[in-house]
């Protein structure tokens, strides 16, 4: 099967591609390289470097005619959506109805879009959080996020195309950006092998659901696989666990010394996160493989190379 991948030289995106290519699918990658890496593409994925807004979209979709498009581009800065939502809203939105228009035009059969289960859910008082619970995001990023999901199911009912948003937790692993403002495992893995002190925001009690990008891409597999599925499926593991919690898991992973310092609390940061992902083993067979030691353990490895190139 033709796949096309948006943002599949970024952090989740690029192990989509892997997984996607090492179950025997031909795979096309759109990505702009504004966050992503060409270092992540695959060298037997085709690479487009477009942009989502471009009416070059529409030539990629012309000459490669995908059967299937997994949607991970976007811009997903939680800090830049509020400080600049109107850039926001154009790549999440604007950047998704296009993809969505070219789906219609050349006769896409299936959409698997990433959504964000944390940012999407916003602050909930059931825990972990299941698909039915509200969508009450409270950052510009979440909105469009969820607004983003709310065409893929107006499109999969106007014009028949199935589709499918997966709501990922929070996901870390090799490739994740340490220089970014989200992921924080990342962001610990290189502060601990640059000799920086890693500093956890408040008291470190504030939970989230930690998944690993492997994981997340056998999802996306599982997705493709079951194109009758539709709708949101959670992407978890189900299992709260606090910055303090993780970061002591990381220097034992690590065998680092090293303590954290504590900085002040983020205003607005959300206490507890963590989804249910009950829906994802009933209609996709999928659960999470990868223990959160051993992911970590894995991350520190890729990231400790990574700092002695």
């Amino acid at each position: 099967m033709k796949i096309l991948v948006t943002g599949g030289a970024g952090f989740i995106g690029s192990h989509v591609v892997d997984t996607f290519l090492a179950a025997g699918h031909e795979v096309v990658v759109v990505d702009n390289l504004a966050t992503g890496d060409a270092r992540w593409i695959n060298e037997r994925a085709r690479f487009h470097e477009v942009d989502l807004r471009s009416a070059r979209l529409a030539r990629v979709f012309e000459a490669e005619r995908p059967e299937v498009v997994a949607h991970l581009a976007a811009q997903a800065s939680v800090a830049r959506s509020v400080t600049d939502p109107a850039f926001d809203a154009s790549v999440n939105i604007g950047g998704g109805v296009g993809l969505l228009e070219c789906c219609r035009r050349y006769g896409v059969r299936r959409v698997i879009y990433s959504s964000s289960g944390g940012a999407g859910y916003g602050d909930t008082d059931v825990i972990p959080t299941p698909e039915s619970h509200p969508t009450l995001p409270i950052s510009p990023y979440g909105i469009t996020k969820i607004a983003t999901e709310q065409y893929v199911h107006a499109w999969s009912g106007i014009y028949g195309i199935s589709g499918v948003s997966l709501r990922y937790a929070n996901i870390y692993g090799p490739r994740q950006n340490p220089q970014g403002e989200a992921g924080v495992v990342a962001i610990f893995c290189h502060r601990l092998l640059t000799g920086e002190i890693p500093m956890i925001n408040g008291d470190g009690l504030q939970t989230r659901d930690y998944t690993y990008v492997e994981d997340v891409a056998a999802a996306n597999l599982g997705a493709l696989e079951h194109p009758e599925v539709t709708g949101p499926v959670n992407i978890s593991t189900g299992v709260e666990t606090s910055v303090v919690e993780l970061y002591r898991a990381l220097v034992e992973a690590a065998g680092s010394p090293v303590q954290a310092q504590h900085a002040p609390a983020r205003p607005g940061e959300q206490r507890r996160s963590c989804l249910h992902p009950e829906r994802a083993a009933r209609v996709l067979g999928w659960k999470p493989s990868v223990s959160l030691g051993e992911g970590l353990r894995r991350t520190f490895a890729f990231f400790r190379k990574e700092t002695a190139r």
